[in-house]
């Protein structure tokens, strides 16, 4: 597999298509996560009630792998649990450095990110949302 096979007119599209979210005045759990290798940040905000997310905000500074991780996450987080997204870290881990399958039902986009897997030196950015959320989890407490 090439480098350039990558970067799938799939991937690209939704990288393309995130919109800027707005930040939370008052979360429950923030963390920021830096990929050393590449430089991409993520910063996100969390808002929990009643064991879910219920308000979601981030900055993101990332490539198009970590732009369509984090497209994802923002599409879909909202109503998880902290365990699910727990579970979708450890998936997304297992996808790219383990041969595991891709997260299957609302997460299924992120199959498109199984040919990562091919080049270790982008993992870090593409998991750089799901350490982020799981960070923000902890911090508050969740």
């Amino acid at each position: 597999m090439e480098f350039s096979d990558l970067y799938s007119n799939r991937i690209l599209e939704i990288a393309g298509a995130a919109r800027p979210m707005a930040r939370l005045a008052a979360p429950d759990g923030t963390a920021r996560k830096v990929s050393r290798v590449c430089g991409s940040a993520v910063e996100v905000d969390l808002k929990l009630d009643a064991g879910k997310v219920v308000a979601y905000g981030a900055t993101i500074s990332a490539c198009a792998l970590g732009q369509t991780s984090a497209a994802i996450m923002a599409e879909h987080i909202i109503g998880e649990t902290p365990a699910d997204l727990r579970r979708l870290r450890e998936t997304m881990v297992a996808m790219l450095k383990a041969d595991g399958p891709p997260p299957v039902g609302r997460w299924s986009d992120l199959k498109y990110l199984e040919p990562v897997r091919a080049f270790p030196a982008r993992h870090a950015s593409t998991l750089l949302v799901f350490e982020a959320v799981v960070a923000a989890l902890d911090k508050a407490g969740a």
